[in-house]
């Protein structure tokens, strides 16, 4: 499989302090208090809108103010608060010398992501890093997949998707690519196989092994 999209959150590196801090910035300027932050890890992974009003039941006027308020806080702070996934790079170099091209494809702003690739010295193993929009038009894990497949003029067939949660894999199916699953991030492997994932792999060198080998 020479063409590798790879979701960020979850995937490449583990964000959880700087969400789940943003969220909470965000959920305090409506009086909410977080006893457990780790209620909010599930907002790692899905368009941040859809989260605000699945989980905590805010019109579309509110989640959008929500969304302001996270950035308020996450880009000057929360989006550094985030450390890399042992293995990784050792990963996408692995990847490169077998000749693989190597791209990103997550629902986090593309700007936030390329700020935070460069700033983990990832960024040059990828041939292109692509995401969401900050007005939220493309936002939805099968939009940006289907933007990155347009922009690098890769055929679905000839490529395949590597996350961590349900969207990557359902985004990944939407575009008619294969998709892996990896459960070092924030999905289990119920969620994982349910979605329909192609092969689930439990370790960073579990998941070479199927891209390498071609396990899919």
């Amino acid at each position: 499989m020479k063409h590798i999209f790879f979701d960020l959150d979850g995937t490449l590196t583990d964000p959880g302090e700087g969400i789940t801090n943003s969220v909470a910035y965000a959920l305090s300027k409506f009086g909410i208090e977080v006893g457990d932050r780790r209620e909010l890890s599930r907002f790692i992974g899905p368009p941040l809108i859809d989260a605000f009003m699945e989980y905590y039941g805010f019109s579309k006027p509110d989640a959008e103010r929500a969304l302001a308020l996270y950035r308020e806080y996450f880009a000057p702070k929360g989006i550094f608060e985030n450390a890399v996934i042992d293995g990784i790079p050792e990963l996408l170099l692995a990847l490169k010398v077998q000749g693989c091209r190597l791209y990103v494809a997550t629902s986090k702003p593309e700007e936030f992501a390329k700020k935070i690739l460069e700033h983990f010295s990832l960024a040059a193993y990828f041939d292109g890093i692509y995401g969401s929009t900050m007005d939220e038009t493309r936002n939805r894990k099968d939009a940006v997949i289907a933007y990155a497949l347009e922009q690098t003029g890769v055929k679905s067939a000839d490529a395949v998707m590597v996350g961590d949660r349900h969207h990557d894999i359902g985004g990944a199916k939407a575009n008619g690519m294969r998709s892996v699953g990896v459960l070092f991030g924030y999905g289990s492997r119920e969620e994982l196989a349910s979605a329909g994932a192609d092969a689930i792999a439990e370790t960073v060198q579990e998941l070479q092994n199927i891209l390498i080998g071609e396990k899919l």
